[in-house]
């Protein structure tokens, strides 16, 4: 007899947008993370996910999920492995500095993303980051917002791996030679601790590998003491040159 898979759709609200148009990838990966229920997960994008349309969800063998069409998924995941050397975090004074710089002049290619764009707290994450001087690595001081906790005053899944994917993007952006206009292409995340809404954290990310338009980043969630919460390996690729 064959394995029945459950299958529904969902549908994300037009605030959680990345590019415009394309739904936030990192919140998409933890949505995908939540169905999946495996440790660690890995998801691989293959196509812009629409906001504020229906998209069918399905899990797949194996503790996979995917979303999209079968005959041709905008993303999937599976259970995976993490084997990353995590850098220790830096102090909360220098990320808290890092951010500033952000904010006070915005890196070119900004765009309006639920993850790391110029939002109020209540409406994106405020992900800004910059590098941390002699540390190899950049980072932002963060509290996530409370308005986005669950009845359980904890940060969701889904937006604990968004916290996890901006930083890589300006790992690769100010400490390597990505370009504006990637995307994000795989996110390979684990939490290992939950994370509090309108509490303290730490978000840094550093480059570990580079190749023509591909380039490797990881990213650690850790509390304003420096204890790790979460940690991701993304593949980011940059846009085809014009012709």
């Amino acid at each position: 007899m064959g394995i029945m898979m459950g299958t529904d759709a969902i549908v994300v609200p037009g605030l959680y947008v990345g590019y415009p148009g394309v739904a936030f990838g990192g919140y998409v990966a933890g949505v995908l993370a939540e169905r999946s229920e495996a440790k660690t997960v890995r998801v691989d994008f293959r196509g812009p996910v629409p906001t504020d349309v229906p998209v069918r969800i399905a899990e797949t063998a194996g503790g996979g999920v995917e979303l999209g069409e079968t005959e041709q998924p905008l993303a999937a995941a599976r259970p995976a492995e993490l084997l990353l050397d995590t850098p220790a975090a830096p102090s909360w004074d220098e990320a808290a500095a890092a951010a500033e710089r952000f904010r006070a002049a915005p890196p070119s290619g900004v765009v309006d993303c639920f993850g790391c764009g110029l939002r109020p707290a209540d409406r994106g994450l405020r992900m800004h980051c910059t590098p941390v001087p002699d540390r190899g690595l950049v980072a932002t001081a963060w509290v996530p917002s409370p308005v986005f906790a669950g009845p359980d005053g904890l940060l969701p899944t889904r937006l604990v791996w968004g916290a996890l994917d901006c930083p890589g993007n300006w790992a690769g952006r100010l400490l390597g030679t990505q370009r504006p206009g990637a995307v994000t292409a795989a996110l390979t995340g684990t939490i290992v601790r939950p994370v509090t809404a309108g509490e303290p954290y730490l978000a840094y990310a550093w480059l570990l590998s580079e190749s023509g338009r591909k380039h490797m980043t990881g990213v650690a969630l850790a509390t304003a003491e420096g204890e790790l919460c979460a940690v991701s390996e993304a593949l980011w690729i940059d846009p085809r040159p014009a012709p």
